[in-house]
């Protein structure tokens, strides 16, 4: 483990949903923290999880995170946990009303980006809160990342 002075990794991602941002146009992104049980921590630190199918959902007045993958951990025996199961998220009172009402009024969806651990080594999983792209937005998303790359690799070769 690195000295507590360093400044080197400060932020260990765990889980990246990389299709996010070609699928769903990001208007706002909070941090949340989540509710695990010990042996999902240790597979967490193992960085095997999976976001990339997974979503938060409003129920009871609480926000959840569901469908998302942490694998079971090896040592974990009988105490171990479900790798499907439904994951409390920590947010303030005010952050669910406002999530709430974008999702319902405005037909938004929130959309887990990345899962990490902070500084303080605690989990927290950056969710965003976004509007699905149509296809015709998705193309325009593709041309202009190739017209960006080919565009630096013409200044490469002139300068």
């Amino acid at each position: 483990m690195a000295p507590k002075g360093s400044k080197g990794d400060a932020f260990k991602t765990v889980a990246e949903n990389r299709k996010a941002r070609f699928n769903y146009e990001i208007l706002d992104t909070l941090e949340a923290g989540l509710v695990l049980t010990g042996t999902e921590v240790k597979s967490l630190r193992e960085g095997k999880a999976n976001i990339a199918e997974s979503y938060a959902s409003d129920e009871d007045g609480e926000m959840w995170l569901i469908n998302s993958y942490l694998p079971e951990y090896l040592q974990g025996n009988r105490f171990n946990h479900q790798p499907r199961r439904r994951r409390k998220l920590l947010l303030g009172r005010r952050e669910i009303n406002r999530l709430r009402s974008a999702v319902n009024r405005e037909g938004m969806t929130l959309i887990p980006l990345k899962l990490y651990f902070n500084e303080r080594g605690l989990a927290k999983l950056q969710l965003a809160l976004g509007k699905g792209k149509k296809a015709h937005d998705k193309r325009e998303t593709v041309k202009k990342r190739d017209w960006n790359r080919e565009k630096s690799r013409l200044l490469k070769q002139l300068g």
